[in-house]
């Protein structure tokens, strides 16, 4: 609990004694190209491969005269909007991205450039961090849906190459019984697991002591708890959103 209070307080601080927003605006766009543009690739190949994968299995696994094969179509659908998608995808950037921040925060602690920036008079917290959450919480329902677009795709091409379902099969499953709240859920989820995973591991990255090795260990546990704090916002979600939409 004490830990939890600390990160309350820390990110109290995102609001005080802030820059010009031109200021932030710079800073905002240079990370959603550190997070977003240079996650791209890593987001295409893990989603491509995720939906080809469902597809099989479901495929696989749903062999009766009784049911139709467009339901692969529906199932892929599904599961990649309200789940693989926002969910799978967050947790992997929560690695690469999660790890970069708190290492690269740590790394500044370490060598003492963030109490140069206190002596100046900034406020570090702000400064540093700020624009990282932000562009976050932007970039991450970007990916997400670039994500769920590529991992419906890979279940198209797996699915109809392997002679599991035709094209039209499957096309008509992706159309069937579609609720276009489940998409509004995806980002949102999306936006939450984007702060979630840049706050975490910047509070993290922020009050690393000692040298190398603690940086290492920063990391380690941002990636961790960045985890844990998304399949938990993850249930929480799915408890308040789903039940009364």
């Amino acid at each position: 609990m004490k830990q939890f209070g600390v990160y309350l307080l820390f990110l109290s601080k995102l609001f005080v004694q802030r820059e010009r927003l031109k200021t932030y605006i710079q800073l905002t766009l240079e990370e959603c190209v550190y997070i977003g543009v240079n996650s791209i690739f890593l987001v295409g190949i893990v989603s491509t491969f995720i939906g080809a994968v469902t597809c099989i299995q479901t495929s696989y696994n749903l062999v009766s005269d009784f049911i139709a094969n467009s339901v692969v179509g529906l199932i892929v659908r599904d599961m990649t909007i309200l789940e693989l998608a926002p969910t799978i995808i967050s947790i992997v950037l929560a690695g690469k991205v999660g790890s970069n921040i708190a290492g690269n925060l740590g790394s500044m602690r370490i060598t003492e450039q963030i109490d140069a920036l206190e002596v100046m008079g900034i406020n570090s917290i702000s400064y540093l961090i700020l624009p990282k959450i932000l562009a976050a919480m932007i970039t991450f329902p970007m990916l997400v849906v670039i994500a769920a677009f590529l991992s419906m795709l890979g279940g198209y091409v797996a699915g109809t190459l392997s002679g599991a379902l035709t094209p039209a099969e499957f096309i008509e499953g992706s159309r069937m019984l579609f609720v276009p709240y489940n998409v509004t859920f995806m980002i949102i989820k999306a936006v939450v697991f984007g702060f979630l995973v840049s706050s975490i591991s910047a509070f993290q990255g922020y009050f690393t002591s000692g040298g190398a090795f603690e940086v290492g260990q920063s990391s380690t546990k941002a990636v961790t708890a960045s985890c844990i704090a998304i399949l938990l916002a993850d249930y929480i979600l799915a408890q308040l959103l789903l039940d009364h939409k």
